[in-house]
């Protein structure tokens, strides 16, 4: 299935490049919109594509955050900065799940205790992990700070089944295509179609209808997709908003 998102990066909704996220001296962007996270947020409302998410890129982004989420409460997920501290309040004013990854990692290790805390503030069933990885070899490694951090941890079965036991979702980027519209990573999704025991949504890459497609084989059914920088309304031209509305509504009937 296909699931929207709302990149925010200094208030504004953008499709950036991830791999350039790090350095803002050569940060890629492929598109700014005219248009507020807000009235992003309402068309996904209106068509009922629930599950999307709205992230954070660095700070200055509250309030478009905030206006998204109160456009479609209880719709979208939020991540972006995410701590034990502030998730409550982001469920508070309408995220359905928060999002995190760089909190629970401490110089390259999970750090069990923060996740742990964070699980007893807001509970499992409203927490997805970003397991957003890069690839060195033939593995895949969780990357966290705007995806310029390798950690230790290797995405794989084993990682999958132990972090299932603490999270709803898994949102997975692939970092070294993502917002290049080259075209998915096949062997992540097809790996993490094998691996998850939970509802994982993929992003990195996609550029057309047939990605999506493809994804929905690949994953066994278990893994969704997001499409960025390709899509019509992010200013892209390899795949409509209105296909992938009606890619979801076909496969719901």
């Amino acid at each position: 299935m296909f699931r929207p998102c709302i990149d925010l990066h200094e208030g504004q909704v953008k499709q950036i490049v991830g791999g350039t996220l790090g350095a803002t001296e050569h940060l890629q962007t492929n598109f700014v919109s005219e248009k507020s996270a807000a009235w992003f947020a309402e068309l996904y409302r209106r068509d009922d594509l629930r599950g999307g998410h709205v992230i954070m890129l660095g700070g200055g982004n509250d309030a478009a955050a905030r206006a998204a989420l109160a456009a479609f409460p209880g719709g979208l997920q939020l991540g972006g900065g995410v701590t034990a501290l502030n998730a409550r309040g982001w469920l508070d004013v309408g995220a359905s799940h928060v999002i995190v990854t760089s909190w629970v990692f401490r110089e390259g290790r999970v750090d069990w205790a923060r996740l742990d805390e964070l699980v007893a503030v807001i509970g499992k069933n409203k927490l997805v992990l970003d397991l957003s990885c890069r690839q060195r070899g033939e593995k895949y490694f969780v990357v966290t700070d705007r995806w310029q951090k390798f950690t230790e941890l290797e995405v794989n079965a084993e990682t999958l089944a132990t972090f299932s036991k603490h999270c709803a979702e898994f949102l997975i980027h692939a970092v070294d295509v993502e917002g290049l519209c080259r075209g998915i990573d096949t062997e992540l999704v097809k790996k993490l179609g094998a691996w998850t025991p939970i509802p994982t949504t993929y992003a990195g890459g996609a550029n057309s209808l047939a990605d999506l497609k493809t994804v929905t084989e690949l994953g066994g059914g278990k893994i969704d997709l997001t499409i960025g920088s390709a899509l019509d309304i992010f200013g892209g031209s390899g795949v409509t908003y209105a296909e992938c509305v009606g890619f979801n509504q076909q496969k719901s009937a």
